[in-house]
């Protein structure tokens, strides 16, 4: 076993937590297997930076998270560091801000759990490893998608799991952006599922996806569920996570205030109690860094070395009620980011001095995505000039053309099916914004919808949609199930977009030169 750094020796040394030092006690005793800690659900990382990452692990018991870390496969010199205890609170989940790496490096780490009823026991160790950013202008490679185990569609085994997660592990990415509803608490998993074709669909099953998440207990099993795929667990022990959430993390379509009084799956009525709930939920089982500030604050910017800054929204938790969304003037109800995250977004995108600047948001721009008959759940409303959620779009979309900032892009999910816009201003109801591409992709592992009709408020062409045609709910096995990647030349700063299928098919592919400030 390796040997052990004291949490006295540790401080001793001067380090800030987190950060790499060596080892210098007596390695602990081993013991029979059955009476060690053990990692349930795999190992992840994310948030990755120039010199730190967040790495993820969950116990079975009380226990203290320990990582070796090195630039070697072999371990050979690795450092350990002691992590944060694995408590009930968190549900034995925990996570290390780890620090002190190098730049552009790939980095191995062992995960275990030291049992703190018997801390001369340490559990077997889980490895994985991370791609931290280059500090100069090398190549990137990443890919995103949304929507895990969606409309009763989960793990099944016979069809070889989750299988878009091996889908996007074949592109050796860099990293991947989990563009929201990164699980279904609102969508119980049932035994069986029919299929279009008068076959069974055949689902892996757990107490807590039999009914909506509700309890604590429940929204933490949601997130559990999905990390019981193979492919999940071998995906996310390769390739570091940037999570953001959307809407069945908690319930469909939900906004804050709202009460669930006509849906009697729920018991508790209060989606802002549910959210709550899910938000903690979320927050223990992704490998995210907390906000110092605002705990349960989810959208941030992440910096990927000088060619890419990313900016995860929250398009979720600030926004105001689902309306006919037709208000003609800014107000609480016509909040989508809500104020205080607008002007986080417009101070972080002016600061920004990447090349590219990728926003990513759980919901696309230009598609109309209905809340029942009358009501709408994203920004857009229908054809005409901006109004309601609308107008937050324009005032970024001003903002960014009237302050200089170059090279956007957005990448979103939600929809259902896979997508490239390009919103041209010469084709749009409003005009004063720069043209810039919008992607979308997914489901990863999830019902197929679409496509969805388009706003022409800000000018939305669809250069390419792969979609079920109208058709509504079709199962994984119907091969509509997609991600995205994108590649950035370190040379040329040549962004690549390809919309991809899990079959690994180039669908569509359009090369974004950037331009000079």
């Amino acid at each position: 076993m390796p040997m052990l750094l004291s949490r006295r020796s540790f401080l001793h040394t001067g380090a800030a937590a987190g950060a790499l030092a060596a080892g210098s006690i007596a390695a602990p005793s081993l013991s029979f297997a059955a009476s060690r800690p053990r990692i349930t659900h795999g190992v992840q990382s994310g948030d990755v930076g120039l010199d730190r990452a967040m790495l993820w692990a969950r116990a079975d018991r009380p226990s203290r998270l320990i990582a070796e870390v090195s630039t070697k496969e072999s371990f050979d010199g690795a450092r350990t560091v002691i992590g944060p205890a694995a408590l009930e609170a968190s549900d034995f989940t925990a996570k290390l801000d780890l620090r002190g790496l190098p730049s552009g490096q790939t980095i191995f780490y062992r995960l275990s759990f030291q049992d703190l009823s018997q801390p001369t026991v340490v559990g077997e160790p889980v490895t994985g490893r991370l791609k931290t950013p280059s500090a100069d202008r090398r190549d990137i490679s990443f890919v995103w998608s949304g929507d895990t185990a969606g409309q009763g569609w989960g793990i099944n085994k016979d069809w070889g799991g989750m299988r878009g997660y091996a889908a996007m592990a074949r592109e050796t990415p860099d990293f991947f952006i989990h563009s929201g509803d990164t699980a279904y608490c609102d969508g119980p998993i049932a035994a069986e599922a029919n299929l279009p074709d008068g076959g069974i669909w055949k689902n892996v099953v757990t107490e807590e996806k039999s009914k909506v998440a509700e309890t604590l207990k429940e929204f933490r099993g949601n997130f559990k569920y999905n990390l019981l795929d193979d492919n999940v667990k071998a995906f996310n022990a390769q390739v570091p996570m940037f999570a953001q959430w959307d809407d069945h993390e908690t319930v469909n379509n939900w906004y804050p205030g709202e009460m669930l009084q006509a849906d009697k799956r729920y018991t508790v009525k209060s989606a802002s109690l549910l959210s709550a709930r899910a938000n903690r939920a979320f927050r223990e089982f992704m490998p995210m860094r907390e906000n110092p500030v605002e705990a349960e604050r989810i959208y941030r910017q992440v910096s990927y070395g000088p060619m890419l800054d990313i900016f995860f929204l929250d398009m979720r938790a600030y926004r105001g009620p689902n309306s006919a969304n037709r208000q003609d003037k800014p107000g609480p109800d016509t909040a989508f980011l809500g104020a205080e995250q607008l002007a986080w977004l417009k101070r972080a995108l002016k600061a920004s001095t990447a090349t590219w600047k990728v926003i990513a948001a759980d919901m696309p721009i230009g598609i109309l995505v209905r809340d029942g008959k009358t009501d709408f759940e994203n920004g857009a409303n229908g054809d005409g000039p901006p109004l309601g959620r609308e107008l937050e779009i324009a005032a970024l979309l001003r903002f960014i053309k009237r302050g200089g900032v170059r090279n956007t892009v957005w990448l979103t999910a939600d929809v259902h099916y896979t997508a490239a816009h390009y919103y041209d201003p010469n084709k749009a109801r409003f005009q004063d914004f720069e043209p810039f591409w919008e992607f979308v992709s997914g489901p990863i592992h999830a019902g197929s919808f679409g496509p969805g009709a388009m706003d022409n408020t800000f000018g939305p062409v669809v250069k390419y949609s792969k979609d079920p045609g109208g058709k509504a709910n079709l199962p994984p096995s119907a091969g509509l199930q997609f991600y995205g990647h994108v590649a950035i030349d370190g040379k040329t700063g040549m962004m690549t977009v390809r919309l991809k299928d899990i079959a690994n098919t180039e669908l569509y592919k359009v090369e974004l030169a950037p331009k000079s400030v």
